[in-house]
């Protein structure tokens, strides 16, 4: 079932998603099927879905629903059975030859023999950049993500939040049109995941990236997003697409607005309805 289509049977408000010359990532009725010892498993199921340049989008939906499997899609990492993707026009493998995109995942993923300064160059190095290109790079992103004076430090000398934000400056230092961030923030506390939260929509607002979060919270997903994906699972399907109306500078405070919480109560229903489809 589409998102479209789901929003008709259950009465929803359809979402209209405008042509855009700007289309980063196209996917058009794209499924994907494991071949498991105990048989098939299907995890994603007619996946129609449109992002355009400079949209933060969150995936949400229960384990199992095929947030990160999209995500891997999307970055090249798993092969769809069915459909068809494209990022920045071309194909997702593509793409990642030409270094489209830079990805963020669950943990930091830092090397702990490595400064943090060696740990953003990797790719760079990996690239064969000139040291001096290097350490432009390096200087320049460790600047967005307020990293800047801690360089030489490793990564074992740093908070959970503090490496987070070392892996997004490696990832944005290979320069990439899109950013995949695959639940970056899932196992930090609260406060420091909100801090995180209002550090990302700011470097958002300074490099006008297109991101594509995923994400299990409600209050994440609607507090960074301009669009949210809501998904169901077995197999993954598109439930709902939630265009946000919500100003792109924001401070915590908006989670107490009125239009913040419509959002939220959508996004929620959204995750029950979704669930119903297993009765």
């Amino acid at each position: 079932m589409t998102a479209l289509a789901s929003a008709k049977d259950t009465g929803m408000v359809e979402t209209t998603i405008s042509a855009s010359p700007n289309r980063v990532i196209d996917i058009d009725n794209l499924s994907l099927t494991f071949q498991t010892n105990d048989g098939p498993v299907h995890a994603l199921s007619d996946i129609d879905l449109k992002i355009d340049e400079g949209d933060f989008v969150s995936f949400i939906g229960p384990s199992g629903c095929g947030k990160t499997t999209l995500l891997r899609v999307i970055a090249d990492l798993e092969q769809p059975t069915a459909g068809s993707i494209t990022v920045n026009g071309v194909s997702p493998q593509e793409a990642r030859l030409n270094r489209a995109y830079g990805y963020v995942f669950q943990a930091a993923a830092l090397y702990p023999w490595r400064t943090i300064a060696k740990n953003v160059a990797l790719p760079l190095e990996i690239m064969g950049l000139s040291r001096a290109e290097q350490k432009e790079r390096i200087a320049r992103n460790m600047e967005l993500v307020n990293l800047a004076g801690f360089e030489k430090k490793y990564p074992w000398q740093l908070s959970g939040g503090m490496q987070q934000r070392a892996s997004i400056a490696r990832a944005l230092a290979v320069e990439p049109d899109l950013l995949l961030m695959d639940e970056p923030f899932g196992a930090l506390d609260e406060i420091v995941r909100d801090h995180l939260n209002e550090q990302l929509l700011q470097l958002w607002a300074k490099t006008n990236k297109t991101v594509v979060f995923v994400t299990h919270s409600i209050p994440e997903a609607v507090f960074l997003s301009s669009k949210i994906v809501v998904l169901c699972p077995r197999p993954g399907r598109i439930y709902d697409v939630i265009e946000s109306n919500l100003p792109r500078e924001r401070n915590l405070d908006i989670r107490e607005s009125p239009e913040f919480l419509k959002i939220a109560h959508r996004v929620r229903d959204g995750l029950r309805a979704g669930h119903s489809y297993e009765d």
